[in-house]
């Protein structure tokens, strides 16, 4: 599947020459994007990788998916595009750390902070990934400084996603889709059997 260049940090798992994929589409502040996120993290990176049964087979590719209902989905998504650009090799360890610590994010826990105040949070649980040093940038990167109504320095990458996940016709999270087709039969509830099952039948090559 096509990926622009200041998204290569998202191929979170595989060879990028890899011929399978895994487009998996989650959002930061939903819960069973959490439990998907888990299972990408204990069981297809290690199948994935050097050694394990599908090395050079498939990657996978993390799609965010905003989903506006929930006030903060802008801002979480915003904070990992910051990351893929200053700290690319973190990317996932911080996608991960924002996954745990998603409830701070909710509507609620976020419902009397200003955005600046959301973006500053999310900055300072970057820093606690890529290193404190790197905070400040985080910070430059997620300001409002050009015209009232031209977004920040990531919006660009942000709008990117956003138009990929509408032309694919993805509308919730968690979407996967395998060799670019919905795999509707994906549940965030799989383990390592469910996955072994799915990818023993799809994996051709």
């Amino acid at each position: 599947m096509a990926l622009q260049p200041t998204l290569r940090p998202f191929i979170i798992a595989g060879n990028v020459n890899a011929p399978h994929t895994l487009d998996i589409f989650l959002d930061y502040v939903c819960p069973f994007s959490a439990k998907i996120a888990l299972a990408i993290d204990s069981v297809l990176k290690p199948a994935f990788s050097p050694g394990g049964p599908y090395d050079g087979k498939v990657k996978v590719i993390f799609r965010q998916q905003v989903q506006p209902w929930h006030g903060s989905s802008t801002f979480v998504h915003e904070a990992g595009l910051a990351v893929a650009r200053v700290a690319p090799e973190k990317f996932w360890a911080f996608s991960l750390a924002l996954f745990k610590n998603q409830g701070e994010y909710f509507d609620i826990p976020t419902s009397n902070l200003t955005p600046t105040q959301i973006r500053e949070k999310l900055a300072n649980l970057a820093g606690e990934v890529i290193g404190t040093d790197k905070v400040p940038i985080v910070k430059d990167l997620l300001t409002n400084k050009t015209s009232p109504n031209g977004g920040v320095d990531v919006t660009d990458d942000l709008k990117y996603t956003i138009k990929f996940s509408r032309q694919n016709g993805i509308h919730v999270s968690p979407t996967v889709l395998w060799d670019g087709l919905v795999a509707n039969e994906i549940s965030s509830s799989w383990g390592a059997n469910e996955w072994e099952g799915f990818l023993s039948k799809k994996v051709l090559a």
